[in-house]
């Protein structure tokens, strides 16, 4: 019986969806993490094989957990929006949400328990403040898709649109310190400082509790 070796690190990191790529970066080696949300794992797959970090993770859907335990992950079953009470406080380093925080009927509540859970969380999601969103609205009339989100408003799970300074001014008020952001536009990384509302398409945090 043949083997097909693993792919090589780099290799692994460009076949990953943009955003995944950016979070990889921001989780350190050897570290502990909880991926919430994580579909069929690629982004757990990859920092459990190529940064040997100890990781876990929580899908809702039945097909992505069956992906996940056919990569060999440690995944199980289950609905954020219950919260993470099965987990103590500090039990991990990061905890991770990826274009999820949209679908979520109550972000205040996962972020807190993010980052009781976790020390660190990276958050990444859509930006319906990208210029081509705004434009779309003011010529159509009609709520656009989020760009890097391939989903209309009517579909399942429903989303609820958010821009990066609604997060910003969100984290504030809940009480949450952002210490690290990175942008992308169309899947490429973008250095922006004032404009970033308008040329972002995601947008990537990490996130701590406020001092």
């Amino acid at each position: 019986m043949s083997y097909e070796p693993a792919p090589r690190s780099d290799e692994a990191m460009a076949a990953l969806r943009p955003d995944l790529r950016a979070i990889a970066e921001m989780v350190p080696v050897g570290v502990r993490a909880l991926d919430l949300g994580c579909g069929n794992g690629e982004l757990l797959e990859y920092l459990t094989v190529h940064k040997q970090v100890k990781g876990r993770g929580i899908e809702l859907s039945e097909e992505g957990v069956l992906a996940c335990v056919r990569r060999g992950l440690s995944v199980r079953q289950g609905n954020l929006q219950e919260g993470l009470a099965d987990y103590p406080d500090g039990s991990v380093d990061y905890v991770i949400l990826s274009q999820t925080l949209p679908f979520l009927d109550d972000p205040a509540m996962i972020l807190h328990e993010m980052l009781r859970v976790g020390s660190s969380a990276i958050v990444s999601l859509p930006n319906w403040g990208y210029w081509r969103c705004r434009l779309e609205l003011l010529l159509t009339g009609r709520i656009p898709k989020a760009y890097d989100l391939d989903q209309r408003w009517h579909d399942s799970p429903r989303w609820q649109a958010l821009t990066v300074t609604d997060f910003a001014r969100f984290c504030e008020q809940i009480g949450v310190q952002i210490t690290q952001q990175t942008y992308l536009s169309r899947g490429r990384r973008i250095h922006v400082r004032k404009i970033k509302n308008l040329r972002a398409t995601t947008a990537i945090f990490m996130l701590i509790k406020a001092e």
